[in-house]
């Protein structure tokens, strides 16, 4: 990790990654890349098209108990059923995730100058967020999966964090929350293994989420350098410890039950499981180098982000 005094830092608007870009052409770049590339999930994909027989929800090596005892005890036909209640669990976590972060880039516009491309983008990415989130809701309705809610400890502590967030503390868990399912969901939309319906989903969540990535790794890095001291220090611990929510409400232990499963067998082979611990850590790899290179990764909050399992 290369360092940087606050000093260096406040000369010019750098940081350890170098000069930071200005905030109002980012914001007219990922516009224009909004203009072109945008689309309408209730248009743009086959909802009606029925399931096609032997292909998966979600890729098997990223089911969460591939490979472990109880896995290879399973028949082909369970590994599918349970590859499509995970997918249907990870869409629920997405809109749960989808909707904080809504209400975190409002809070981040509320007194900023509406004509601002910085102001016009962040309520073009609330307009994505709105049709992914419809998006997820209608792929699990269509699968006719149940609902899989985060538990009531997991939304009432995600209730406080929208409460409480520093505005570098809501850039970090917005990206925590895009770029380990984004890591994941390009591994599924090529995957001819995978529902074409899922396929379709987490093809048009990629191209629309990369711009989501970017503004918000432009924005952390402006504010891990202008925030006063007390708000970084507070957004070290707060994303550590909303790491380690994320990384427990990742898997919903309801999946296994309704899949014929012991739950507390399952989830003590998932926690066990050497493949899962680098499949969460792969997914997270590139946003905790981010992270560690701008100064987030330090202190408590890098002992709450080790705990997660989300960090090596």
């Amino acid at each position: 990790m290369t360092t940087l005094t606050e000093a260096d830092a406040l000369e010019g608007l750098r940081d350890a990654l170098g000069l930071l870009k200005d905030r109002e052409q980012v914001a007219e770049r990922l516009l224009d890349s909004s203009a072109k590339h945008s689309f309408d999930p209730d248009k743009e994909l086959d909802w009606d098209a029925p399931f096609e027989e032997g292909k998966w929800f979600w890729p098997p090596e990223l089911v969460s108990l591939y490979d472990t005892p109880i896995w290879k005890r399973m028949s082909e036909e369970q590994r599918i059923v349970l590859s499509q209640h995970e997918a249907a669990a990870l869409a629920s976590l997405g809109i749960w995730f989808e909707l904080i972060l809504m209400q975190l880039l409002v809070r981040h516009i509320y007194d900023k100058a509406a004509t601002s491309a910085h102001v016009r983008y962040a309520l073009t990415e609330i307009e994505d967020e709105c049709r992914h989130s419809k998006m997820f809701a209608r792929l699990i309705s269509r699968g006719e999966t149940p609902w899989y809610p985060v538990s009531p400890l997991h939304q009432n502590l995600g209730r406080l964090f929208k409460t409480i967030s520093t505005t570098p503390g809501s850039f970090t868990a917005t990206l925590l929350g895009e770029e380990v399912l984004d890591w994941m969901q390009r591994l599924t939309f090529p995957d001819e293994r995978v529902q074409p319906l899922v396929r379709g989903v987490t093809r048009i969540h990629v191209v629309e989420e990369a711009r989501h990535v970017r503004y918000a790794r432009e924005e952390l890095r402006r504010q891990m350098v202008t925030a006063p001291k007390w708000s970084r220090e507070f957004t070290r611990v707060t994303s550590g410890e909303f790491a380690r929510v994320f990384s427990i409400a990742f898997i919903n232990p309801e999946v296994y039950t309704n899949v014929g499963l012991d739950k507390r067998e399952a989830l003590a082979q998932v926690k066990a499981s050497g493949h899962r611990r680098e499949i969460m850590q792969t997914g997270a790899k590139r946003l905790t180098d981010f992270l560690d290179d701008i100064g987030v990764l330090r202190g408590v909050g890098r002992r709450l982000w080790r705990s997660s399992g989300l960090l090596a």
